[in-house]
């Protein structure tokens, strides 16, 4: 028999080392092979929801998920590979922002001078506006009677166009 020995004794303690160190290795083995559920491959409609919200670093004022450049391409397959590390759409944004500034984003941040851009379009559309209404209030508005010259030096309105009216209708009817 294996186990026993009749001259040491010492082929029991090998083989039962031998053998939980196989049983051990089996269940690390099994356990290193259920790994996390895989994660579903990342789409390009994952990778273009990011991608559209980013300028192309070459080209000018053209989003990031339709330009065709090869910039634009190895940009987006490093979004692919962020997302599928498990970054998250504020880390990749913050990521390009950190080696790029923030010109690659669409929508600035709402910091510095750039805030800016969010207060100043609706003051100007508001005034626009108010310039609107009180140019259809003027146009409304009737045409108060105004003392306007005439060419004998009479006003309109005044006692003499009565008189010269009266005297055209007099001669208007002899006819």
């Amino acid at each position: 028999m294996l186990l026993t020995s009749s001259t040491t004794g010492l082929k029991t303690p090998w083989i039962a080392a031998l053998l939980s160190a196989a049983l051990a290795l089996v269940f690390i083995s099994s356990v290193s092979a259920q790994e996390t559920t895989p994660r579903p491959p990342i789409t390009d409609d994952q990778v273009n929801a990011i991608a559209k919200q980013m300028f192309c670093p070459v080209c000018e004022n053209t989003p990031l998920d339709v330009c065709p450049t090869q910039a634009c391409i190895e940009w987006r397959e490093l979004i692919r590979d962020l997302l599928a590390e498990g970054k998250t759409e504020a880390e990749i944004k913050q990521y390009f922002v950190d080696r790029f500034g923030d010109r690659v984003l669409a929508a600035p941040p709402a910091r510095g001078l750039n805030w800016l851009v969010y207060i100043i379009p609706p003051i100007a559309i508001l005034a626009g506006v108010l310039i609107l209404i009180g140019a259809v209030r003027s146009w409304r508005k009737p045409v108060t009677a105004t003392t306007q010259p005439t060419t004998a030096g009479s006003q309109v309105g005044t006692p003499l166009d009565d008189e010269y009216a009266k005297r055209l209708e007099e001669e208007l009817r002899k006819l």
